[in-house]
């Protein structure tokens, strides 16, 4: 679309919607700003005119409300896409909700994060653990070549409380399909049985020594890399147990072991 060059943002439509759980989990898609340039794990920030008149088609910045999205897809592609969750009584997302092709959303034209591969020294093993939308960050990782010319192996962990909170499933079993042996995917659910995975949150699956178990490949600082992504309460206890086992972030130009993003 017709950008403004004095604007921080740029003014794009909604192309498709798709709803994962009604009510509560759903993805849009939207044109791209051919400027707009990003590596897999940074995000975004969308923006609507809440409140604003709704004849002002390019509101000051200021004066609409915006959140942090992680891009669902790959860098060179057409479309942007962005995975969201619905808080009922949200001042945010039920509005993005209700958003239907054809719509209008504004997306800043920065991007934001530091959750990308380079924040890790080469080889070994990349951990990516996830609960909720927090998934959305890892899924162009795991389509990007250099992700796997980096590392040995990927093991991807999506905690959710539900079974079809289990998103993006299909592009997962691609990546199955691709690497093989190199690959493991662990979906955990807490409040039902899911295969012969156990019904734990993910931390408390690190302190067990589960997960490195279901994975097949020990937590050692040595040659493995974490990334965490989603609620605040899961990427906080995670970073505190793996800091005990000696995993540590990057600091100073010194590459690190552990990524953890934060929206919040």
């Amino acid at each position: 679309m017709t950008e403004i060059l004095d604007l921080p943002y740029t003014i794009q439509t909604i192309v498709e919607k798709k709803v994962w759980v009604p009510g509560k989990l759903f993805s849009i898609k939207t044109t791209r700003d051919p400027e707009f340039s990003f590596k897999p794990g940074q995000y975004a920030r969308l923006g609507l005119p809440l409140g604003l008149d709704e004849d002002e088609k390019t509101p000051p910045a200021s004066d609409m409300t915006w959140r942090a999205f992680s891009m669902v897809n790959q860098p060179d592609d057409e479309h942007l896409e962005f995975f969201a969750t619905l808080v009922a009584d949200g001042l945010f997302s039920p509005s993005l909700y209700d958003l239907e092709a054809g719509d209008t959303i504004y997306i800043d034209k920065s991007v934001f994060g530091f959750l990308t591969i380079d924040q890790f020294p080469q080889g070994g093993t990349l951990w990516l653990l996830s609960t909720g939308t927090g998934l959305s960050a890892f899924l162009p990782m795991l389509n990007d070549p250099k992700t796997w010319e980096l590392f040995d192996r990927v093991i991807l962990c999506h905690g959710t409380r539900y079974i079809n909170e289990f998103a993006y499933t299909d592009m997962i079993q691609s990546v199955k399909e691709r690497y093989g042996d190199r690959f493991v995917y662990l979906a955990i659910s807490t409040r039902e049985a899911h295969k012969d995975l156990p019904q734990k949150r993910l931390t408390d699956l690190i302190v067990s020594g589960e997960l490195a178990e279901l994975a097949g490949h020990p937590m050692d600082p040595e040659e493995a890399r974490f990334m965490l992504c989603g609620n605040p309460g899961m990427t906080t206890e995670a970073r505190k147990l793996l800091g005990e086992r000696g995993f540590k972030s990057g600091r100073r130009g010194n590459l690190g072991n552990l990524a953890v993003e934060k929206y919040w």
